[in-house]
């Protein structure tokens, strides 16, 4: 398995934690992001489905350091296939997109 980003673990790291602040701090501050190929406002988006309702991921697999397949999970959707897609600029996320994994 090709080894992920550091800036892409931190976010991994970040929702396992229940780390809102590490969360943010991966983010540059134009960050953006869309779940399932609908544009989101990145704020609303992970207090609903991250914070608010204890979301935790397990990478199951990796395509590059910024892209990953995993099992996530909350208290609203239960578990989940999902893949997700990272834009990292200076260290930072710029932009990532998530949405149900392929079989």
């Amino acid at each position: 398995m090709t080894q992920l980003d550091r800036t892409v673990q931190k976010f991994v790291d970040a929702i396992n934690a229940h780390d809102s602040d590490a969360f943010f701090e991966t983010l540059s501050e134009d960050a953006s992001m869309s779940d399932d190929g609908n544009e989101r406002n990145l704020a609303q988006w992970t207090d609903s489905e991250i914070f608010a309702t204890n979301a935790r991921m397990s990478v199951e697999s990796t395509t590059s350091p910024t892209e990953f397949v995993a099992d996530y999970s909350n208290d609203r959707w239960g578990s989940m296939r999902t893949a997700w897609r990272f834009t990292v600029r200076d260290g930072l996320i710029s932009r990532f997109e998530t949405g149900q994994a392929g079989a």
